[in-house]
């Protein structure tokens, strides 16, 4: 197969950590070409969906005492061309959130690409629709109390009456702009104010978890199926729990309560052909599901001795005989 990768720029990709990275290498030593292209390198001619592309080369990591280890000069690029993305058998858009004007544009150019010469992974309709803070809410049953507003005084309510609470951004990522709100705090007003950009702008507010300070557990669903969970734990004084703010990761299995959620979310997942997705449990409530970029394939293969992106390869090719 030819795989075509939309992300942000390599070098700036940790081949140890990032979920990008460990897909694209298990693509190459399963066989397939792999290539590699950028937001701002997409256009649209006669109709159809190009990009300039490059071929890419990898040097995979290695596991050594117990961490993944990677060359300094870890992959290698040809010459850039500029190629029609309905050559490749599957386009994975994995470039980093927030879902800016620009993310929103791409996912016009990629929704020209015809679904039976081409996969896109995720769906750029489905990527649109699924704001990562939003599209919870279709699971409402299995989420904490929530509410999503821009007016001081609806969410003042729903503070004094959780006593404690979360306040998301609801275009943030990776824990940014999360703050924790709770009864009596003296900057309720301004931190509301900034949140809201001056009640112009809606934000999510979430009833606080206790059971957070024992981790949030990021579960990857595949076609709608979990096939890994990893246990994101705050450290120091941090109430978040996400690897970019420092998060200790640990060892998980899913709860019965959890496999009851991703049977819940996963056929919606499929349907939006929202592929690889991952979802944000805490305490066996859903946070958040997030589809444009999740990561935690490195850190589960670390712990549970997986090989995640190979998984994702082998469904893929199923997927594309079967078409």
């Amino acid at each position: 197969m030819k795989l075509a990768f939309i992300i942000d720029p390599i070098a700036k990709l940790d081949p140890g950590h990032d979920s990008t990275v460990a897909m694209m290498e298990a693509a190459q030593i399963l066989g397939h070409e792999v290539w590699i292209t950028e937001v701002h390198q997409l256009s649209v001619i006669d109709g159809k969906a190009l990009a300039i592309l490059s071929q890419v080369q990898l040097v995979p990591v290695t596991l050594k005492e117990g961490k993944w280890l990677s060359v300094p000069q870890w992959y290698e690029l040809s010459s850039p061309e500029l190629r029609c993305l309905e050559d490749m058998d599957a386009v994975f858009m994995r470039k980093d959130p927030p879902v800016t004007i620009r993310y929103l544009y791409a996912t016009y150019i990629l929704e020209l690409i015809n679904p039976e010469k081409t996969l896109v992974i995720n769906s750029p309709q489905g990527l649109r629709e699924a704001n990562e803070k939003m599209y919870t809410l279709q699971f409402y049953s299995v989420m904490p109390e929530t509410v999503v507003s821009q007016d001081k005084d609806i969410i003042r309510r729903f503070v004094e009456e959780k006593k404690q609470a979360v306040l998301k951004p609801l275009g943030g990522k990776a824990g940014e702009g999360i703050l924790f709100l709770e009864t009596g705090d003296r900057n309720f007003n301004s931190i509301i104010e900034v949140s809201t950009h001056q009640g112009q702008e809606p934000v999510m507010i979430q009833r606080f978890l206790p059971e957070a300070k024992n981790g949030d557990k990021r579960i990857i669903l595949l076609d709608g199926k979990p096939i890994g969970a990893v246990n994101r734990v705050p450290t120091g004084q941090e109430f978040r729990g996400n690897m970019a703010v420092g998060g200790r990761v640990e060892k998980a299995e899913l709860t019965p309560r959890e496999y009851n959620i991703c049977e819940i979310v996963g056929p919606q997942l499929s349907e939006n052909g929202l592929y690889f997705v991952g979802i944000d449990v805490i305490g066996g409530y859903l946070t958040e599901v997030n589809v444009t970029s999740p990561t935690g394939i490195r850190e589960i293969d670390l712990l549970d001795s997986k090989n995640l992106g190979q998984e994702v390869i082998q469904w893929l090719s199923k997927v594309r005989l079967k078409g």
